[in-house]
């Protein structure tokens, strides 16, 4: 399979461990967006509160932590049309940045009762998906959104 993800450490230590879970989440990802033969990949940095703090108030206008912010480089529209077409992009193509803090990771999956691995799949899944052109703020949206998140997760067995 191509190489789908550029995988970037920000003031955290590279873990080859979560290089492992994100290969096999995204490649899940991909295949169930049929996007695996495309030509397009994603830019995903694991980096700090501080950091990802950093990139909500320039990128967003928000002061704040948070635990995953996606940045698509192209319109639901777009990822659409290269699908439906299956039109191999002829120069390596990125859909998109994902960025997750890991210290929110810890936080949360010690909040929700599950393990890391399972809140870090989740935040990735989560931020694949916002690059897929889909979100959550309306309800209406997130009956749409919620229910390829869940998909993926209990495909890989990823529960919980």
């Amino acid at each position: 399979m191509q190489e789908l993800v550029e995988l970037y450490f920000d003031g955290i230590g590279e873990e080859k461990e979560y290089e492992e879970n994100i290969l096999y989440v995204i490649e899940e990802c991909f295949k169930e967006e049929k996007l695996e033969d495309l030509n397009l990949s994603i830019c995903i940095t694991l980096t700090t509160p501080e950091n990802i703090r950093k990139l909500n108030k320039e990128y967003r206008n928000i002061d704040k932590e948070t635990d995953v912010l996606s940045f698509p480089m192209f319109e639901k529209y777009e990822i659409d049309e290269i699908v439906s077409k299956k039109q191999k992009q002829l120069a390596k193509e990125t859909i998109g940045d994902i960025v997750i803090s890991i210290k929110k990771v810890e936080e949360q999956a010690k909040e929700y009762g599950h393990s890391f691995e399972r809140e870090l799949s989740y935040m990735l899944v989560h931020g694949f998906y916002h690059l897929m052109g889909y979100d959550h703020i309306e309800d209406e949206d997130k009956k749409e959104m919620r229910p390829k998140e869940e998909k993926i997760l209990n495909k890989l067995k990823i529960l919980r």
